[in-house]
C-alpha cells in the first residue's frame, strides 16, 4: 500500500467533515464528487446552490452539503462570534459580518465552531489570502510556538527516505526562520511525519556544509538550530549541519559524517530558509517526477490545508485526505 492509500484508507476508519469554500472551482468540484464517491469524508461546499450545480453540470455532488453564506440560518452567530473573537483588534459587527461574506473566512468559522473538522484551500486563492483567517480565528494549537508548512514527497523508484516518502520542511511558509524558530519547524515536521507516514522520523537539518566544512552566519545558524532542537527534543533522531547528499546517501554519510547516527537515512529534510525549501520541493516534483502534497500546515489549532494554485483534483482530494488523517489525531 503506497502512502496515499494509506492516507485514504485510514480517513475512511472515522470520516471527518471537510469545507471547501471554493466551490467555484470546478477542480474542487469534480474533487468533492471523487471524495464522495470514495467515502473519504463528508464535503460541505460553500456558494449559491443553483451556480454550484450549474458549473457541475454532469458531476454527481448530490451527496456534498451545499451551504451559501448569504442565506445561512447562523450567520448572525457566527458574525457576532467573529466580533467577539476580533473586537480586541478593532473589529466591529459590522465588519464581521462583511468579513464572513468570504468564504475562506466563512468556512474556517466553520471549523472554529465545530461544524467542520477542517478546511482545504487554495486552488484560485494564494497561501496569505488561505491562511490568513486561519491564524486569526483558529489560531496556533496548544503548545504550537509556530505555523509553519511542510510537503509530504513521494518519489517513485526510490531507495532514500522512507521507502521515496520524505517530508520537506519548511517550504511554504516560514521565509527567513532563526534558529530558535528551525528547531520549531524541526521538531513539528518530525511529529507531523510520524503522524502521516506511520513510520519513525530521522531528521537532518540542512545546509551547504556538513560538520564544519564551511563556515559562515548561514551554517552557524543551523549548527545553533541542531544544538536547540536536540535539547528541545532530546528523543528524537535529528542530526545537522549535513549537506542533502550526506543526509540521505548512506555511503555519502558514512564518508562526510562517519560519527553520525542519521546520516544516509533522514527521512525529514529541514531547509534553512524558505528560498531553499520551495526550490528544492518544486526540483523534486518535476525533475524525479514526485508527487508532492501540500503545503500541509502545522501548528494551527484544528487542520486547515493549503493549495497550490496550479493544483488537479486529484491533488485536492490527496490533500484532503491528509486532511482527514490530521483531524483524526486532534
Amino acid at each position: 500500500m503506497n502512502f496515499l492509500e494509506q492516507i485514504m484508507s485510514r480517513a475512511k476508519e472515522d470520516i471527518k467533515t471537510i469545507v471547501l469554500p471554493e466551490s467555484n472551482d470546478i477542480r474542487t468540484l469534480k474533487a468533492a464528487a471523487i471524495i464522495q464517491e470514495q467515502g473519504i469524508a463528508n464535503i460541505i461546499l460553500l456558494g449559491n446552490k443553483d451556480e454550484i450545480k450549474k458549473l457541475g453540470g454532469d458531476l454527481d455532488i448530490s451527496k456534498a452539503k451545499i451551504v451559501d453564506p448569504a442565506n445561512f440560518d447562523k450567520f448572525e452567530e457566527y458574525a457576532n462570534t467573529l466580533f467577539e473573537l476580533r473586537k480586541a483588534k478593532g473589529m466591529t459587527l459590522e465588519v464581521a459580518r462583511k468579513t464572513l461574506e468570504n468564504p475562506l473566512y466563512f468556512g474556517i468559522m466553520m471549523v472554529k465552531l465545530g461544524a467542520a473538522d477542517g478546511m482545504v484551500a487554495g486552488a484560485i486563492n494564494s497561501t496569505g489570502n488561505t491562511l490568513r483567517p486561519a491564524l486569526q480565528i483558529l489560531k496556533t494549537a496548544p503548545g504550537a510556538k509556530l505555523v509553519s508548512a511542510i510537503f509530504i514527497m513521494v518519489v517513485p523508484d526510490c531507495e532514500y527516505g522512507e521507502n521515496g516518502v520524505f517530508v520537506y520542511g519548511d517550504c511554504g511558509l516560514v521565509e527567513n526562520p532563526n534558529a530558535d524558530e528551525l528547531s520549531e519547524i524541526a521538531i513539528t515536521s518530525a511529529k507531523s511525519f510520524k503522524n502521516l507516514v506511520q513510520a519513525e522520523p530521522t531528521v537532518a537539518m540542512l545546509s551547504y556544509s556538513t560538520y564544519g566544512s564551511a563556515k559562515s552566519v548561514l551554517t552557524e545558524k543551523v549548527i545553533e538550530a541542531t544544538r536547540i532542537a536536540k535539547e528541545k527534543a532530546p528523543e528524537l533522531q535529528l542530526d545537522g549541519e549535513l549537506q542533502v547528499d550526506a543526509a540521505i546517501v548512506p555511503s555519502i554519510g558514512k564518508s562526510k559524517a562517519p560519527g553520525s547516527k542519521i546520516a544516509g537515512r533522514a527521512n525529514v529534510l529541514i531547509f534553512p530558509d524558505l528560498n531553499a525549501g520551495n526550490i528544492a520541493y518544486k526540483l523534486t516534483q518535476r525533475l524525479a517526477k514526485a508527487q508532492a502534497y501540500g503545503p500541509i500546515i502545522q501548528g494551527v489549532a484544528k487542520p486547515v490545508n493549503d493549495l497550490s494554485r496550479g493544483c488537479s483534483a486529484e491533488d485536492i482530494v490527496g490533500v484532503v485526505g491528509i486532511t482527514c488523517v490530521q483531524a483524526q489525531n486532534g
